[in-house]
């Protein structure tokens, strides 16, 4: 979904020539599996990281062209809001200090941004859910200019028949609201990983992935509060799946945590992408089929809580990647690189051996545990390994953390770099203080003043110090 398109209409014509291109790029790429083309190499992370424009006030600032104009850094780019923004880091090779690496690379360039944006008036913010964001801010003047997003809109409402989007969510309060556009989608913002991975193991990173995505999201947590109702501690998972939902079978859905494990490849998802997904942005481009443009525009709109994606290096080898797209932005660049740490870490023991996740968890339990880590964090009792009923903090605790330790080491990441990431995974468990914990205390301790809590999380992430040392 990065790439532009040219126009925001189409016509059937549009539909049916981007319909056969895509077929004729899943066939390409189903050979491309089986003849086994993709690149072998280190395992290499990455991460991307959304963010909010917050002006004076401490509502969003919808001002992301000017911002970007400012800073002019093709690191940093727009998202469908105008008051959001995306940035990338400089993917690393999983060895040595990479953890420091990528930490530095995204903390420099957020300094940047921090300095093109304070030109501005305005301030950043990276948090699943802005708390000071209301329905009133989701007018559709601040839906990006680019024609992607535009079409985006008038796709999924064509697809939905021209029902409104309906938003309700059962938390603590309960929210009800509904809405004619896709504006409730830029309200969630997240921390993106990034894995290149063999075509031998990217079946098993996939799989073990879904397994992960419940522990992540409980140690991640950072978005309780959603128009001044306290809801899930990451009410962002409910939010986006129902911000761009195409209202027809569950199935169908462009959000979602998925049917099932793949069997033998991640091709798999790939196929159902052509046979279950109608096509939402026929933009057919003038590109040869080997570099599957239509099939990537496709997949990136599908947005798997795990997605397999295809990329090219610099000579043209096609690579695989898994995103993990679970967890909630921030609070801090420390606390996001020590997420990232936590993931590397624990799909490499999980996937580094010859073991296909069903035999120790179904498919509708990894699942089910998904959404009660969304609703509950820490505190979420769910099936894990063994089948027993744990809270996830156990599972974090007695289990991920020792596996974490143990894949970093043998992906070759330094001891004093695991002991530093993890550390900070360790004191968060310890404490039991994610962002979505810091900020439901803050309001426990001070009233639900929103803007007053925006002012105190900014000023503790201004700080840097990652969310377990934060004050209320």
């Amino acid at each position: 979904m990065g790439q532009e398109i040219h126009t925001s209409r189409f016509t059937q014509t549009d539909f049916e020539t981007f319909g056969a291109c895509l077929r004729q790029e899943t066939e390409l790429l189903e050979g491309w599996f089986r003849d086994g083309v993709f690149a072998s190499t280190h395992k290499i992370g990455g991460c991307e990281l959304e963010a909010y424009l917050v002006a004076a006030d401490l509502t969003p600032a919808p001002i992301v062209e000017p911002f970007l104009e400012r800073l002019a850094d093709p690191m940093v780019g727009p998202e469908l809001a105008t008051f959001n923004a995306e940035i990338n880091a400089t993917p690393q090779p999983l060895r040595g200090d990479a953890l420091s690496r990528l930490a530095a690379g995204l903390e420099a360039t957020w300094e940047r941004c921090t300095r093109a944006a304070a030109g501005l008036d305005t301030r950043l913010a990276m948090i699943g859910i802005l708390p000071t964001v209301r329905p009133e801010h989701l007018d559709m003047a601040h839906m990006s200019p680019l024609k992607r997003y535009r079409a985006l809109n008038e796709q999924t409402l064509r697809l939905r028949r021209g029902r409104p989007f309906t938003l309700e969510i059962q938390g603590k309060d309960r929210l009800f609201l509904e809405r004619r556009d896709v504006m409730m989608e830029p309200v969630a913002t997240s921390f993106q990983i990034h894995l290149q991975v063999t075509q031998e193991e990217a079946a098993r990173v996939y799989n073990w992935s879904k397994v992960l995505a419940a522990p992540m999201v409980a140690a991640s947590a950072n978005s309780p509060f959603l128009f001044s109702h306290d809801l899930w501690a990451e009410s962002r998972i409910p939010l986006f799946e129902q911000a761009i939902s195409v209202g027809g079978p569950f199935f169908r859905e462009r959000v979602t945590f998925g049917l099932r494990y793949v069997e033998d490849s991640v091709f798999e998802c790939f196929r159902a992408n052509l046979e279950r997904f109608p096509v939402l942005l026929p933009q057919v481009m003038d590109e040869p089929p080997e570099r599957l443009a239509h099939l990537r525009l496709h997949n990136g709109t599908i947005w798997r809580w795990n997605r397999p994606l295809i990329g090219f290096d610099t000579a043209g080898t096609p690579h695989l990647r898994i995103e993990h797209r679970v967890m909630s932005a921030g609070p801090t660049v420390a606390d996001v690189i020590a997420n990232a740490a936590l993931y590397f870490g624990a799909i490499q023991s999980f996937a580094g051996k010859q073991v296909h996740p069903c035999r120790h968890l179904p498919f509708s339990v990894a699942k089910g545990n998904f959404y009660e880590a969304a609703r509950a964090e820490l505190d979420a009792e769910v099936e894990w390994l063994d089948r027993r009923p744990k809270t996830l903090r156990q599972v974090l605790t007695d289990d991920l953390l020792p596996r974490a330790s143990q894949g970093l080491t043998e992906l070759g990441i330094d001891a004093s770099e695991i002991d530093r990431w993890l550390g900070i995974i360790a004191d968060r468990l310890r404490t039991g203080q994610t962002g979505s914990a810091w900020q439901r205390a803050w309001i426990a301790r001070h009233g639900r003043d929103l803007t007053a809590l925006t002012t105190a999380y900014l000023e503790h992430q201004e700080s840097g110090l990652p969310v377990h040392q934060w004050p209320l």
